[in-house]
C-alpha cells in the first residue's frame, strides 16, 4: 500500500513544481501564448488533484461494488477508510469554496453592470458621468453583450489619441474573452493553493496581450506606451473593481512600468535562436509531461486500488 500513498503524494504535490515551471515559461513566451499556457497549466493541476482525491475517496465504494466486506478491506489496508473520509472532506470544502467564488464573480459583474447602468454611448462603449477616473472591460451578463466602460473623468484626462489606445485595449479584453481565462485560473485556486501563484502572472500577461493589440490598432508602440502610462497615472487613486483575485480587466491595472517598458521594445515574437527556442520548448514539454504524469498517477491509483480490492475478495 506504500505504492498507493506515493502515487497520491506525487499527484497532490506536483502542482507546486508545475507552477514554478509555468511561470518561467510564461516569461519567455509572447503574451497571448503565455496566457493560454498559464490557463492550461492551472487546468492540468486541478485535473490531477481532483483525480487523485476521487481515487482515494472511491475505495470503500469500490469494495462494496466488488462485494468485498469493508472490514476485510480495513484489515488489509487500515488507512483506507480514514483516507477516503479525508479525501471526501477535502472535496466538499473545495466544492463550497468553488461555489462561493463563483457567486463572488457573479456578484461583481452584477454590481459593475449596476454602476454602468446610467452610462451613455453607442455600440460597445458606455461613458459614465462623474469625476472618477476609471475604465474597464465589462463582460457580458444575463444576455447583455460586453461593454467598454469609461468614466467622463477618464475621458477628460486623456487626449484623443490616448483615448483610442485605451478603447482598443479594453476592446481587446472583450474580443479575446480574457475574463474567461482569468475566471478559470481564479476558480482553480479553490482546488489547489499552488494555482494562486499563477494569478498575478496571468493578470500581467492579459494586460500585455491587450497592450499589444492596442499598439497594433493605433500603429504606434510609443504612443500606446504613453497612453497606458497616462491612463494609469490618472486612475492611480481609484479603487479597483475586484473580488478576491478576480478583478475586472482594465488598462490601468497590473505592473504598469513593466508594461510600458515592454511597449517601448519591438513587438514580441516567438523565441528566436537555437538556445532560446530549445529552452522554451523544453519548458513547454516539462509542463505538458508534468500535467499528464499527474493524471497518469491518479489513474494508476484507481487501477491499483481496484486490483487490490479484487485480490482481497479472492483471498
Amino acid at each position: 500500500m506504500t505504492y498507493v500513498l506515493v502515487l497520491v503524494v506525487l499527484a497532490l504535490t506536483f502542482p507546486w513544481g508545475a507552477s514554478v515551471v509555468a511561470r518561467r515559461l510564461a516569461g519567455v513566451l509572447p503574451p497571448r501564448e503565455a496566457c493560454w499556457m498559464l490557463t492550461a497549466a492551472a487546468v492540468f493541476m486541478v485535473g490531477g488533484t481532483i483525480a487523485a482525491l476521487v481515487g482515494l475517496f472511491h475505495v470503500p465504494f469500490l469494495a462494496s461494488l466488488e462485494q468485498v466486506p469493508l472490514a476485510r478491506v480495513l484489515e488489509v489496508w487500515p488507512a483506507a477508510f480514514p483516507l477516503a473520509c479525508s479525501a471526501g472532506a477535502v472535496m466538499l470544502v473545495q466544492l463550497v469554496l468553488l461555489v462561493r467564488r463563483w457567486f463572488q464573480h457573479r456578484s461583481l459583474l452584477r454590481r459593475a453592470w449596476q454602476s454602468a447602468a446610467e452610462g451613455t454611448g453607442d455600440g460597445d462603449l458606455l461613458v459614465v458621468a462623474g469625476s472618477d477616473v476609471d475604465a474597464f472591460a465589462l463582460p457580458g451578463y444575463r444576455g447583455r453583450s460586453g461593454r467598454v466602460v469609461v468614466t467622463s473623468g477618464m475621458v477628460r484626462a486623456l487626449k484623443q489619441g490616448e483615448r483610442e489606445v485605451l478603447l482598443a485595449h479594453e476592446r481587446a479584453h472583450l474580443s479575446g474573452r480574457h475574463h474567461l481565462l482569468s475566471a478559470v485560473v481564479d476558480l482553480s485556486t479553490t482546488v489547489h493553493p499552488a494555482v494562486r501563484s499563477l494569478r498575478e502572472p496571468l493578470a500581467f500577461h492579459l494586460e500585455r496581450w491587450a497592450d499589444e493589440v492596442a499598439a497594433a490598432v493605433v500603429g504606434n508602440r510609443k504612443a500606446a506606451a504613453a497612453a497606458i502610462a497616462r491612463a494609469a497615472l490618472a486612475g492611480a487613486s481609484q479603487k479597483r473593481h475586484a473580488s478576491g483575485g478576480y478583478p475586472l480587466l482594465s488598462a490601468t491595472t497590473g505592473p504598469v512600468p513593466q508594461r510600458v517598458e515592454a511597449l517601448l521594445l519591438p513587438e514580441p515574437a516567438a523565441p528566436q535562436g537555437g538556445t532560446r527556442r530549445a529552452g522554451a520548448w523544453g519548458l513547454a514539454v516539462t509542463v505538458a509531461v508534468s500535467g499528464l504524469a499527474a493524471l497518469a498517477l491518479a489513474y494508476g491509483l484507481h487501477e491499483y486500488v481496484e486490483y487490490a480490492a479484487i485480490a482481497v475478495r479472492g483471498s
